[in-house]
């Protein structure tokens, strides 16, 4: 007899992995604003502000972050032992169930898509966007951290990088696209948060609780 059965859905790593990119993204996302067009001045003698370079650490440090997140997600896409690697990336490539999804969120037709990967076709794609706008932040973040230096890692990795900027057209155009891809970043979280409630309203499955508890809830056997 078909129930109601909690199924496990993401690992502790893939978990932990997701909320710490999801909180360095909103750290840089404010920082980088600030940064950009600093809106406040606080109130003292001058020598004694370090406001702006308190921000500007914490952008570092957050961008540092995300970099080995990316790396710590694509290395799982490969080595991890549980199912979330990287053939679920392509469950876009099944047409005719990426179809059926398409018409399913436009009302079109009441059949719900197949889950025969970890993600939706839609999702597959979106995330294997996100990959890559992962790649190009860091890539130009990277380009305008090791711009000022001189010396030491952060350097080399400059000069590593240094083909790069100039195939992007020079400083200032790694610096443009750098704030493009903030706001793609915005429009990605808007879409991700009202999409994760939805599917939860109109499923039920705990979409949204199993990033925290690790489990969905789907009709199944139950043992």
């Amino acid at each position: 007899m078909e129930a109601i059965v909690p199924k496990k859905e993401w690992s502790a790593a893939m978990r932990i992995n997701h909320w710490a990119t999801a909180f360095a993204i909103v750290v840089l996302i404010v920082t980088g604003f600030y940064i950009a067009k600093p809106f406040t001045i606080g109130a003292g003698e001058t020598v004694d502000k370090f406001f702006m370079g308190s921000v500007r650490f914490w952008h570092i440090f957050c961008g540092v972050l995300l970099f080995f997140l990316f790396i710590w997600r694509i290395y799982m896409a490969f080595f991890s032992r549980f199912h979330a690697d990287w053939k679920d990336f392509f469950a876009w490539t099944d047409w005719k169930n990426f179809m059926k999804q398409i018409k399913f969120y436009l009302l079109i037709s009441n059949e719900k898509p197949e889950h025969n990967y970890l993600y939706g076709p839609l999702q597959a794609l979106a995330y294997m966007g996100l990959l890559f706008l992962l790649l190009l932040i860091n890539l130009t973040g990277l380009i305008l951290l090791g711009a000022g230096y001189d010396a030491g890692w952060t350097h080399l990795v400059y000069v590593a990088l240094k083909p790069f900027e100039t195939m992007m057209g020079g400083l200032a155009m790694v610096r443009w696209i750098h704030h493009i891809l903030t706001w793609c970043f915005i429009l990605f979280i808007v879409v991700h948060v009202y999409m994760a409630f939805w599917y939860d309203a109109v499923f039920k499955e705990g979409t949204i609780s199993s990033m925290i508890s690790g489990r969905v809830f789907r009709r199944g056997h139950n043992e």
